[in-house]
């Protein structure tokens, strides 16, 4: 008779791995029982990741929800753990370790019993901390491994992790196969050598169905000695996410192995509650290509839980390439062809990266950096002319060791950039920072709550703690689901309605109105435009805000005028008043009607009637009682044809001006007109694809204009800066 294997449910994971959002609080704790009384979970993976940024974006204490998912399993005896990124904690950046080491003691004070360790890179050093600090706390420390497969990544190699974990005092090993793509022979082998030196080591595997592997790697893992097996639950189980426990129970049954019973009853249930979840809102943030398995991702290596934001990118940048493609005269790819170029770029520059693991955040970097080197030699210029700040200090050492060494070239290039390798340990750049949150929270006279959780929680994710407590969060949340909903609403077939007539404006005010009313007309136009709305005019931040992976603040616009950024702050009501909040002037506002370059507002209990129409140069002129405000909404993407632009690129011979090459944010713009430029200057800033992206000057120049402002959305091939010789 074989040995018995436990499973351990990552219902949280399911969920992050699909879509943008998690249950709420209250959803979690309809399920909890229900998980219990299907009877076969030792453990489940309850919080870490992004699932405490999820509930305070949803305003909700992520606190309060951490105590309450984890006590229904507390109290049955099940094991609750946590997945947190070492150094970078539980977010996607590096934590200063008075953070890291207070955040095991609230854990563990929540009810998490189990804390899983991992470093994207395999850096035992990174690790260290986690197990000295989690181990402090009186919870299990589970060192996970990055898993993935190269030329580097041995048995041996990975052993050499372990031992490392098991002399800090690691108490389990996790292989965290993140893409699916560890083989399964190997895997098994690389079990079979952790119980041989360490046999009493628990072993536990974590390998997601993206690329076909996950079934046969758990059963290899298992007949080598694994004790947990990670598994998940229709209806998210498979795609992207892990395989169902009914499919891994049998097939372990059948090969000899002591399984626990599955309760069909509750299964059943849990499988309605997670239906109905998906129903009430988080369908509306799955992407459907997320439910499939693909052989594609076995080449690239890329991790399935990350294939939503990468098509988002994919999309994002795919018409400036195609632009390209067309002013060449060159045959236009379709997504498809894109897809696979894509993934053959990321397994030619992998290697030559270091062989990063492929997981968060890392993942993204080197995804960043094969599209960006798509778009880059589809324009005839070198690869790796465009590499993002984070991805720089990966490849310096700021993150920790690379697994393999970094490809000439790339040396060469940060040499030539004047960039130096860090070779200390990647924890000691980043000083303590407890106190001074300490003394921001007592000056706020905010509670520190039980063991210090808020100050924790304020640490760790401050800009989203900020949010929650203002309130911001969870109207945004409850706007962001009315539009998801009604988009959806909208697209299904309707009845043709009678088209609404313009209003009757002959008794509106004649009275001239101020800048203030102005912007806030221009801004509720913007804010209430409808899908058949001509494109120059409607408002595109729900696909350009996907696209590049921000997280859209719709409480806040912002305005330039008369060269000045102006910020507009806005609250709307279920009745659809709006309270509007802008250089210190409050109103009060109603949108009467809104047509194509039209709109009708009450403004504090005054009508007035705005026409708007676009400038030569992409601006929008607003049109009030005979007076003319020029303005633009620099978080609203004008979407231009990216063919036509390019064309006129090319006519303008202006070959050394500065474009966006992908749809993004201005994020800083480090010239001012008349400034001197070198080649390779840093010039602009474009924050997309969820990193910092350096424009540089091309030659030596003089910057002749500047076309755009700070937070300003640009699309792809958008001018940023124009350029021209140095006069001799």
């Amino acid at each position: 008779m074989k040995k018995e294997i436990k499973f351990s449910l990552v219902y949280r994971d399911m969920w992050q791995s699909s879509g943008k959002y998690v249950p709420r609080v209250d959803q979690l704790n309809k399920i909890a029982p229900v998980i219990v009384d299907m009877g076969c979970f030792d453990r489940i993976e309850t919080n870490g990741g992004a699932f405490e940024q999820v509930n305070l974006l949803y305003g909700e204490n992520p606190n309060t929800a951490v105590r309450q998912w984890t006590k229904p399993f507390n109290d049955a005896g099940i094991q609750t753990h946590m997945l947190e990124r070492a150094l970078n904690g539980i977010r996607m950046f590096p934590v200063p370790a008075d953070v890291r080491r207070l955040m095991y003691k609230v854990k563990k004070a929540q009810g998490v019993d189990i804390a899983r360790s991992f470093c994207g890179l395999n850096d035992h050093r990174n690790l260290e901390l986690s197990i000295k600090y989690a181990k402090e706390a009186g919870m299990i420390s589970q060192a996970a491994l990055s898993i993935t497969h190269s030329e580097v990544h041995s048995v041996a190699y990975y052993m050499g992790v372990v031992d490392k974990a098991v002399e800090y005092g690691a108490d389990e090993i996790c292989l965290k196969d993140m893409a699916g793509i560890g083989r399964p022979t190997t895997l098994g082998r690389l079990v079979k050598a952790i119980k041989d030196k360490h046999p009493h080591i628990v072993v536990q595997y974590h390998g997601h169905s993206g690329p076909g592997f996950s079934v046969a790697s758990a059963l290899e893992v298992a007949r080598a000695g694994a004790d947990y097996l990670d598994v998940a639950m229709e209806p998210l189980s498979w795609g992207m996410m892990h395989p169902d426990v009914i499919t891994i129970r049998e097939m372990l049954a059948d090969d000899g192995f002591l399984v626990p019973e599955i309760n069909m009853n509750a299964y059943m249930e849990a499988r309605a509650l997670t239906q109905s979840f998906i129903d009430d809102f988080l369908g509306y943030f799955i992407d459907p290509k997320n439910r499939y398995i693909s052989s594609l991702l076995i080449g690239s290596g890329l991790p399935g839980g990350m294939m939503g934001s990468l098509m988002a990118d994919l999309k994002g940048i795919h018409s400036v390439i195609n632009a390209t493609l067309k002013s060449q005269g060159q045959h236009e790819l379709n997504e498809d062809e894109l897809l696979v170029k894509l993934f053959d770029e990321v397994t030619y520059i992998w290697p030559k990266l270091g062989y990063p693991p492929l997981v968060t955040p890392f993942s993204q970097y080197v995804k960043n950096v094969a599209l960006l080197n798509i778009l880059q030699l589809t324009k005839g210029e070198e690869r790796y002319s465009m590499i993002d700040n984070n991805t720089w200090d990966m490849i310096l050492g700021k993150s920790g060791l690379l697994p393999g060494p970094l490809a000439p070239e790339i040396t060469q290039l940060a040499k030539s950039l004047g960039k130096e390798f860090y070779t200390g340990v990647p924890q000691e750049a980043y000083p303590d920072v407890l106190d001074k949150f300490r003394k921001e929270m007592i000056e706020n006279n905010w509670e520190f709550g039980d063991d210090e959780e808020e100050l924790f929680e304020f640490a760790m994710h401050e800009t989203q703690y900020r949010e929650y407590k203002s309130g911001v969060a969870k109207t945004r949340f409850e706007e962001e689901i009315e539009t998801a909903k009604s988009q959806s609403t909208e697209n299904k077939p309707i009845a043709k309605m009678k088209e609404k007539q313009s209003p009757n404006r002959s008794s509106y005010s004649k009275e001239k109105v101020s800048a203030n009313q102005a912007m806030t007309a221009f801004a509720l136009y913007t804010l209430n435009q409808k899908a058949d709305t001509p494109v120059e005019y409607s408002n595109p931040t729900n696909n350009v805000w996907n696209t590049i992976g921000f997280w859209r603040n719709v409480l806040k616009v912002s305005i330039n005028y008369e060269k000045k950024d102006t910020e507009l702050y806005y609250r709307k009501s279920k009745d659809g008043v709006y309270d509007i909040d802008i250089q210190g002037e409050t109103l009060q506002a109603k949108v009467d009607y809104v047509g194509e370059g039209e709109v009708d507002v009450t403004l504090n209990g005054t009508k007035i009637f705005a026409a708007i129409s676009l400038t030569a140069d992409g601006k929008s002129k607003v049109l009030i009682n005979g007076q003319e405000f020029i303005m633009l909404r620099n978080d609203l993407l004008i979407d231009t044809d990216a063919s036509e632009e390019m064309e006129s690129n090319q006519d303008s011979g202006s070959s050394h001006n500065l474009y966006s090459p992908i749809p993004g944010k201005v994020f800083k713009i480090l010239v001012k007109e008349g400034d001197t430029v070198h080649k390779g200057d840093n010039v602009i800033v474009v924050d997309a694809m969820k990193m910092e992206n350096n424009i540089l000057a091309k030659r030596d120049s003089v910057v002749k204009k500047i076309h755009v402002t700070v937070n300003q959305m640009v699309s792809g091939n958008f001018l940023l800066v124009e350029l021209e010789d140095i006069k001799s």
